[in-house]
């Protein structure tokens, strides 16, 4: 016997609203997360000092860098585990749980009293950032029209650079000696985290749950209820008329999510765009990882920069990764996503190679290599924040969080947890050369992620997320060919 099936306009009505204040608010009270990992990665970076000369903690640098790997840990199993949940429980749910959690724990850090209560709650900060990464990808996409979806999530991405620079700043102040304790400063620093979660938690009380979740769990009517309440919002704040939509989907009975069908949909259905997805987030997440974490150690090393001064140094550098997704984001909508996620992938690879042949020259000084870094990165942050928004918009809407979050881990592990080891061994022996190599195979990987991208890539710009992969509770899934429209006529 036949399931009943459903027909709802929710996701026609959703792409077809106008950019609006409800639309501005999503961004500010969702895309915070990136500025709060930026802000929480640079600082315990700039803090590594002061946890050292600290009377109540007195870190080695062994364990300074073994919390930053128990953040990095963190980050990987909260977005494993909440990804699951996410999809399971709903966006608005975990997205409040998830941002508590990273407000609770960066609170309780700096409360540490020895290296062991430092140790857990670095990971359970990591946890909440990691486990943000897929409810807050999830819920943005699934809120934005498709048209300006592609800018958007650029240069949401692209934020984390500004958590980065005022992470920077706030460092100088809060480790002056002449201003707090050595063992006061890099309290505050992390305090000031949950302070900044506080007035998030208040924004995301305005957001509804994602119409388009509701919509594949059996609940239309809610689904409708939702939309129509920020129709209502929009009418209002744009004084606009919307128009009317003709476009349906087709519902069966909601997808029971379970390992098995993520894998058997990542393998089975889509296993270009999962060879696609693991090599555009393995490959920007060595370049990022080792250059990023590894920057100071170049400077002070190869170019004689005072330690207290490499916070100066980053300014610019997280400039140029901040202005790369927003000036260029408009192309990835217009020109198309395989065209410029090719573009910069591959002109983030060389000029990695050619700073890295300056670099081995001795050409450079502190401020041109910086340069240098800033023009790779205006490129390679555009790319990379391209490939979060791949792994997003390219799945079944049931899978679309764990899937974020497995994106998220396989590329952390694969590309971003061995390479500032590598380049810090090979930072370490002082060698140029050593250290060109080091450049030409990231700018190896990031030319090979572009190859891929034009071999493999989805034409995902201006289509609805349904048009890219039709959900799987969708009556049309399995007789349309995945990346073609399935919407009909009323």
């Amino acid at each position: 016997m036949a399931s009943p099936s459903t027909l709802t306009d929710v996701p026609a009505r959703l792409d077809r609203l106008p950019w609006s204040r409800f639309h501005r608010l999503v961004v500010a009270a969702l895309g915070i997360t990136w500025i709060l990992d930026g802000l929480e990665v640079t600082l315990a970076g700039s803090v590594a000092a002061a946890l050292q000369t600290s009377p109540r903690l007195h870190l080695t640098a062994e364990q300074v860098g073994l919390n930053g790997s128990a953040y990095l840990a963190g980050a990987v199993l909260g977005s494993l585990f909440f990804g699951h949940l996410t999809d399971r429980l709903g966006r608005k749910k975990l997205f409040n749980v998830t941002l508590g959690l990273y407000l609770v724990a960066t609170a309780l850090t700096a409360f540490s009293w020895n290296f062991e209560s430092f140790l857990f709650f670095r990971f359970m900060t990591g946890a909440g950032i990691g486990a943000e990464y897929s409810a807050i990808n999830s819920a943005i996409q699934e809120l934005i029209p498709a048209r300006v979806c592609g800018r958007t999530d650029l240069a949401i991405n692209g934020s984390f650079w500004i958590g980065a620079a005022a992470g920077a700043l706030v460092s100088v102040w809060l480790l002056d000696p002449d201003l707090f304790g050595a063992d006061m400063g890099w309290r505050i620093a992390f305090g000031s985290g949950a302070v900044l979660g506080l007035f998030i938690l208040y924004l995301r009380r305005f957001l509804p749950e994602s119409p388009r979740w509701l919509m594949i769990h059996g609940r239309d009517g809610e689904a409708h209820e939702v939309v129509a309440g920020i129709e209502a919002r929009i009418v209002e704040s744009e004084k606009c008329t919307l128009s009317p939509v003709e476009a349906t989907l087709e519902l069966g009975d909601p997808h029971k999510l379970t390992l098995a069908s993520v894998a058997r949909t990542l393998l089975k259905h889509y296993p270009s765009r999962t060879a696609l997805g693991v090599v555009l987030m393995a490959s920007q997440a060595f370049i990022y990882n080792a250059i990023f974490f590894t920057c100071a150690l170049v400077l002070t090393k190869f170019y004689g920069v005072a330690a207290d001064k490499v916070g100066l140094y980053i300014l610019p550098f997280a400039l140029g990764n901040f202005l790369g997704p927003v000036l260029l984001g408009k192309l990835f909508d217009t020109l198309g996503r395989n065209q410029m996620i090719a573009a910069t992938y591959a002109l983030a690879g060389i000029l990695l190679a050619l700073t890295g042949q300056l670099f081995h020259m001795g050409v450079l000084t502190a401020a041109t290599q910086t340069a240098m870094w800033t023009v790779v990165f205006f490129f390679a942050s555009a790319a990379a924040s391209a490939a979060y928004l791949t792994v997003g918009e390219c799945f079944p809407l049931e899978v679309r969080a764990l899937t974020i979050a497995l994106f998220c881990a396989f590329g952390t592990l694969l590309g971003g947890v061995g390479g500032p080891w590598l380049f810090g061994v090979l930072i370490g022996g002082g060698d140029r050369g050593s250290v060109l190599v080091g450049y030409l195979f990231g700018a190896a990987l990031m030319i090979v992620a572009a190859v891929v991208e034009l071999l493999l890539g989805v034409k995902a710009e201006g289509k609805s997320l349904e048009g890219l992969a039709p959900p799987l509770s969708s009556l049309e899934a399995s007789s349309v060919p995945a990346g073609q429209s399935h919407h009909k006529p009323t």
